[in-house]
Formats: structure tokens, sequence, C-alpha cells
């Protein structure tokens, strides 16, 4: 039955059961059955003439990973804090749509998420949606699937994410540009006001935030700010009726010099 698969579904699969997740757990994720996941987990050869190739794995040859890969980069962090995909228009099209959620408020941040997407995806118009409070920046396409594997039913915090191995080289290879659509999507930067220990007042220093709900976006962001040698510090964000985050701030001196350098604030 491994050939009803595209092979970007089967190294997906193969991918999460190398993390760790049970032959289970994939099935609920994906909704491939649990012989099929038994196949490709012991027969690895059904994936081998798929590993080498540099083109997408679905029904067209179209360039893979995508191009320009800066622009890859900040658009998948964009796309796992505030990016969601569905189908679009008649099913028999195997059309995709992209939307990423962009808050009213930095209308920078929403002109650089159009500017990404075209470039990813530059021979089709990237439009724009309004929605209260924010903008949806989106684009059509049958590649998106393949192009953002981490795509499944269901909510991100509760299913694994988990980058396949060509989308690690990307972020490996521009980490700040990673960072700066992470921060971008659920980051900020801002003053700390802390009270001062003497009762005298209060003292403020620059920091960077970012929470997310989902523990393995929140890692591939401390991952990659390990590659980048920027120290920083977890914590748990809680809030009445809301889910806690999983947080991560970035505080020292020269740690908000090095973030100002390629995130800065939210424009």
């Amino acid at each position: 039955m491994h050939h009803m698969y595209a092979p970007h579904v089967r190294r997906h699969a193969v991918s999460l059961l190398d993390s760790g997740l049970s032959q289970t757990d994939v099935n609920r994720q994906t909704g491939i059955n649990r012989s099929t996941l038994r196949v490709w987990a012991q027969d690895r050869s059904l994936l081998d003439k798929y590993q080498d190739t540099d083109l997408c794995p679905r029904c067209e040859p179209v360039p893979r990973p995508p191009a320009p890969a800066h622009a890859y980069s900040y658009l998948l962090g964009l796309y796992l804090g505030d990016g969601c995909i569905s189908p679009a228009g008649d099913p028999r099209k195997k059309v995709w749509r992209l939307r990423i959620a962009c808050d009213d408020k930095w209308p920078g941040l929403i002109d650089e998420c159009e500017e990404a997407m075209s470039a990813v995806r530059p021979d089709h118009k990237v439009g724009r949606t309004r929605a209260p409070g924010c903008t949806m920046v989106n684009g059509y396409w049958k590649h998106w699937p393949c192009v953002f594997p981490q795509h499944a039913p269901g909510k991100k915090h509760e299913r694994r994410i988990v980058l396949d191995p060509w989308q690690q080289e990307i972020v490996d290879e521009h980490p700040g540009r990673f960072v700066r659509g992470l921060m971008h999507s659920d980051g900020s930067r801002g003053l700390n006001r802390i009270a001062r220990r003497d009762g005298q007042g209060f003292y403020e220093y620059p920091r960077y935030l970012f929470a997310n709900t989902s523990r393995e976006i929140v890692g591939l962001m401390t991952a990659t700010l390990d590659r980048l040698e920027i120290p920083w510090k977890s914590h748990t964000k809680r809030q009445p009726g809301v889910l806690s985050q999983a947080a991560v701030s970035i505080s020292r001196k020269a740690a908000v010099a090095r973030m100002d350098a390629f995130v800065g604030p939210k424009y």
C-alpha cells in the first residue's frame, strides 16, 4: 500500500517514528495505518530513491528545497507560529491555501511576510485578507504541504512538530532568519520592569520573549539560539483561561544586542 502515499508523506512519517513517536501516535497524527508504518520503518529501501532528489516529491517537478533559502527560513518561522494550510476550492484540483496571520499593529511585518511568501512562490500572486485585528497573508499552491510537511490535522501543540532533514539544513544555513520568523509570530522585544530589592523604585532592561503552546516549536527556537550561541532562559507563561505556554527569554545585554542585529522590535 506504500505506493498510495506521496513520497513526502512517507518521509515525514518515518521522521516522526525516528523522533521516538510510537506507530500509534504517528497513525493518529497522519492517518496512515500502522501496518503501513511498520513496513516503512522496517524497509528503508522504499525511501532510498527519494533521498537525493532536489525536486518536489508531489505531482510536479518544482525546485525543492524552496529557493531562496533565506526567505524560506523566515517563512517557516512564521508558519510554525501563526500559519495554517487548508484545502482551497474544488478538491479535485488539489490546491492548498497557506495563510499567515499578521497583527495589524505591525504593517512592516505584514509586508515582510508577503515578500517572503512571494519569494518562495514567485510565479503566483500573494494576497491579503482582512480579519478582526489582523491581516491574513495568503497564497494558493498544490505544493504547500510538501513545502511545509508539518501540515497535518489538528492543532500544532497537540501533535509532534519535527523538521525534515532538508528543512533543518536550511535553518542551519540561515538560523537568524528562522529566529526572526518565530519572533515575528510569537515573540516580542520590550522592557522588563523589576522592583529593586531595597524597595527604592524599579529598574528596567530590554529583553526578548518568545512563547508558544507547542513545546516542540519552542525547542526548535532554543536549538537555533544555541547554534547562534545566544544564551536564553526558559519559563512557563500562564494566563487565566488560556493554555499554559512554554516561554523563552533573552535578557543578557550582549545577547539582546545580538538579537537586535537580525530581529529587532516588530515594526
